[in-house]
């Protein structure tokens, strides 16, 4: 699984990719976080307010700070999609 939070750097951003580390540890799961802070890429995932979150290359958020359950709900998903995916 790849994730990504997209922001320049602010608070809100450094507190969801705290959220997520925090929620990728929780869920033992494999899964690479990167932090994308270069404002065309932004536009790539059509991002125009920040943090934004993305998920195997799927906007699943943008413009707000998600609660560490909303965090929980949008990986399970994603995971739920990645094994209807395999089958």
């Amino acid at each position: 699984m790849n994730i990504k939070v997209l922001g320049p750097g602010c608070a809100k951003c450094q507190q969801l990719e705290k959220t997520v580390k925090d929620v990728v540890k929780e869920l033992a799961i494999h899964a690479s976080v990167d932090v994308v802070k270069d404002p065309k890429e932004f536009l790539k995932y059509n991002v125009l307010m920040t943090p934004g979150l993305v998920i195997n290359g799927q906007t699943v958020s943008s413009g707000k700070a998600l609660s560490k359950g909303e965090v929980t709900q949008l990986i399970i998903n994603a995971l739920d999609r990645e094994q209807s995916g395999k089958s």
